[in-house]
């Protein structure tokens, strides 16, 4: 049985402007956060569209354990701002290909994910559950390197 309440390090937001969210919430919430990270080429696999490469800002509070991510994504991917409730997913600490194949085999649905399912998911996926709770399985991998990207150094 996976762990949720140990695993959960994150709440993603939805956001139309990143900028403007970082001041907003940072001011209404007293967050701090991390740098931006603007990409051109993030990927993302979808049943709909297959492999793709799409342009993607996202940052993190840097408070722990629990962050807030802000996502400000393109439109016609699951992190357009247009689509979905602001509150988005929750992520967790996971052996991605692991916890996602087990909750689509108890009737999830695939979202998207890093890469293609025949390729192992990536180092991230996300499922809804058939009630509609969105949940990103990241691989524990990441975990060193986000850390430090929460204490003030760099992401890569």
């Amino acid at each position: 049985m996976y762990e949720y309440t140990t695993r959960m390090f994150h709440i993603g937001h939805l956001v139309p402007d990143i900028d403007a969210a970082i001041l907003e919430m940072g001011a209404g919430l007293g967050l701090e956060w991390t740098e931006v990270v603007s990409r051109e080429d993030q990927r993302i696999w979808t049943p709909e569209n297959g492999q793709q490469l799409v342009p993607l800002k996202f940052c993190y509070s840097t408070e722990g354990p629990q962050h807030v991510e802000l996502i400000e994504g393109p439109k016609g991917t699951p992190w357009w701002f247009g689509d979905a409730e602001n509150n988005h997913h929750a992520g967790v600490w996971a052996d991605v290909p692991g916890l996602t194949t087990d909750l689509i085999s108890r009737g999830w649905t695939l979202v998207c994910s890093q890469v293609s399912p025949d390729e192992g998911f990536g180092s991230f996926s996300y499922v809804r559950s058939p009630s509609g709770f969105l949940l990103e399985p990241v691989a524990e991998a990441n975990m060193e390197r986000m850390n430090r990207w929460f204490s003030g150094g760099g992401l890569s």
